[in-house]
């Protein structure tokens, strides 16, 4: 069986995350400008984007193929793409995903910038997230 490989996936290659999120029915885009990590084959087995920030960059969209789920791909996947990031790494998460995080290095965040402020603060209105912090040693 070949290893699953864990890759940035070029900017021309975008509508191919976006179609392993519909294939998956999730409400997940990939979002124009950010960086796009996938793990795979041939096929997208996992993947999420970076977005930069303020001082950092926002970890969104991440997504394991239902197949694939604790087997360790998707924390792989969050630690190749955080070795290669500088400055601190945000995300929101609904509070049951916090001790998936947490091996990882995310700690409950004590200050986003305004940007993730504001945006956290809307999410809020409709479902409750938190929002999670990596201070990247790389900074």
């Amino acid at each position: 069986m070949e290893a699953t490989q864990l890759r940035q996936l070029p900017d021309e290659s975008r509508p191919l995350l976006n179609k392993f999120y519909r294939a998956h029915r999730s409400h997940m885009r990939a979002p124009a400008g950010a960086r796009y990590w996938v793990a795979g084959h041939s096929d997208i087995l996992a993947g999420l984007c970076l977005t930069g920030v303020d001082g950092g960059n926002w970890l969104t969209g991440l997504l394991v193929a239902p197949s694939r789920r604790k087997q360790g791909l998707g924390r792989r996947l969050v630690a190749q793409a955080l070795a290669g990031c500088e400055g601190s790494v945000w995300l929101f998460c609904e509070p049951r995903m916090v001790p998936f995080y947490t091996p990882l290095g995310f700690a409950e965040a004590t200050a986003l910038p305004e940007a993730l402020a504001s945006r956290l603060q809307r999410y809020n209105q409709h479902k409750m997230l938190v929002a999670l912090c990596h201070e990247n040693e790389n900074a």
